[in-house]
């Protein structure tokens, strides 16, 4: 259903790319639309994890690092039957992680400073399962190109209140639509894909670390975390917000139209659900409590948990 989803939400942007191509130039404005996008997406398809870990100042976490990071990452990429994916820390003292590369065998999972922190090494656990179910599943591939396709229809809107277009094809209130809703549009739909990917990579993670609780644990403290700490590299980054498993920018609301993920009520709803219903007491991963300070860093805060109701999507 997550994919079906997916490819509907991609064809309306495939659409609106189309539309706004065909307004500046016809049929020819069109297929030069699509040529330009396409030629974004190659790029950003061989290139998408080294840009955003340059983005945030990522730094590669060496194989037997002394707090374990590395070893953890690789014992639940075995659960889940995946590649060791490369592992990176960001020094920011917000907790968030991500996962980010092309496809399985070039990924990489980045964690901050600030979750390694704030986590036990159980939550921990649940968090990576989580990145590593993106990358299962190839969403940091699809997020990519649903980026790309969202920031070319928002640049072709400005070129057509700049330069115009035919208004003898859409009149004037069709191409003043167009420069408007277009790029409005194009942002919902990328919104809507990564609500969608999340509950996904919720369950499967679940499923990876072995109990749902450990990530709704986590997904609470993060939360409480990320809108107390700011985060600059990604408060001068807002397009890769939606690769974070809990948002990071501030001012973030509840799930709906406008949230580049669902709530996190609903979120760790759905799982306490997953845990009930399956009597998930499965540890696969079975990591022992955690016993030091994880990333070196000691100043930085405790967060606390909360949590409410919400469905799978």
């Amino acid at each position: 259903m997550g994919y079906a989803k997916t490819a509907m939400l991609m064809a309306a942007m495939t659409a609106l790319f189309m539309g706004l191509g065909y307004l500046m130039g016809g049929e020819t404005g069109m297929v030069i639309a699509l040529i330009f996008a396409a030629g974004m997406n190659v790029y950003s398809w061989w290139n998408s994890d080294k840009m955003v870990l340059r983005m945030h100042n990522a730094h590669l976490v060496a194989p037997g690092d002394r707090a374990g990071l590395n070893a953890l990452v690789g014992q639940l990429a075995k659960n889940a039957d995946l590649p060791m994916p490369a592992v990176y820390l960001i020094d920011t003292p917000q907790p968030n992680a991500f996962a980010t590369g092309r496809n399985p065998e070039n990924a990489a999972v980045a964690v901050t400073a600030g979750l390694m922190q704030s986590l036990s090494r159980e939550e921990l656990s649940g968090v990576i399962a989580h990145e590593l179910a993106h990358i299962k599943h190839r969403d940091t591939a699809i997020m990519t190109v649903t980026a790309s396709f969202a920031g070319a229809i928002s640049m072709l809107a400005n070129f057509a209140l700049f330069f115009g277009g035919s208004r003898e094809r859409m009149g004037i209130m069709g191409t003043l639509a167009m420069m408007f809703l277009a790029p409005m549009a194009a942002a919902l739909v990328q919104m809507a894909i990564s609500r969608t990917r999340e509950y996904a990579a919720d369950k499967e993670g679940a499923a990876i670390c072995g109990n749902p609780l450990w990530l709704a644990s986590a997904l609470q403290r993060i939360e409480a975390g990320a809108r107390r700490v700011e985060n600059v590299a990604a408060e001068r980054n807002p397009a890769t917000a939606h690769m974070f498993i809990i948002n990071p920018l501030s001012g973030q609301g509840a799930d709906n139209l406008f949230a580049t993920h669902p709530s996190t009520e609903n979120r760790v709803a759905a799982l306490r659900q997953l845990a009930g219903g399956t009597g998930a007491r499965r540890e696969r991963a079975a990591p022992a409590p955690a016993t030091g300070d994880w990333s070196g860093a000691r100043s930085m805060p405790k967060v606390r948990r909360k949590g409410k109701n919400g469905p799978w999507g």
